[in-house]
């Protein structure tokens, strides 16, 4: 009989995908995904959690969009923390989320497509941004002000840059 200790140590899934565009299935969501969440569970050292992810079209997320911020029109990823975040000053970190569910995320492949397409960025490149992007939005990160979306792009530049994704922000400064 093997030893336990020889035995595979076993890799959690931080990601709970739903495909609701087969188009995410060729793309591969799945990894991506799960490759954005280990890189924003180790930025925040956060050791187990868990996010679900749906990849859907722009129907189903200008639905989404009506519905939860009464905006009847497509737009590239939307996300519900599951758990609510304690006041902070402008531009300071949240912390860390304590809860093991984390939220819930929808992201859109037609206007991610049109994004990177119209921003130049490969589509993998563009849609882990916005995974990132929208899982630190469950962490309690957001850019309601200046200094907090100062806070929350350099988290994501430190993030992606770790994954070898140039700073989403460079050319598209506003």
């Amino acid at each position: 009989m093997p030893d336990s200790a020889d035995a595979p140590e076993e890799v959690p899934e931080f990601v709970d995908i739903v495909l609701e565009d087969d188009r995410w299935e060729d793309a591969d969501l799945p990894a991506m995904a799960e490759r954005a969440a280990r890189a924003v569970g180790e930025w925040l050292d956060l050791d187990a959690f868990q996010v679900v992810v749906m990849g859907c079209d722009d129907a189903r997320i200008a639905t989404l969009n009506a519905e939860f911020r009464g905006k009847p029109k497509p737009t590239n990823v939307l996300s519900w923390p599951a758990v609510e975040f304690e006041a902070r000053e402008p531009g300071a970190h949240p912390e860390p989320p304590g809860a093991e569910e984390l939220g819930d995320i929808a992201i859109s492949y037609d206007t991610c497509l049109r994004e990177a397409e119209a921003q130049g960025k490969p589509f993998a490149d563009h849609a882990t941004h916005l995974l990132v992007h929208a899982m630190l939005h469950l962490a309690g990160y957001d850019h309601i002000d200046d200094e907090d979306a100062e806070t929350m792009e350099d988290a994501e530049r430190s993030i992606l840059g770790k994954l070898g994704i140039p700073d989403p922000y460079l050319e598209h400064e506003t």
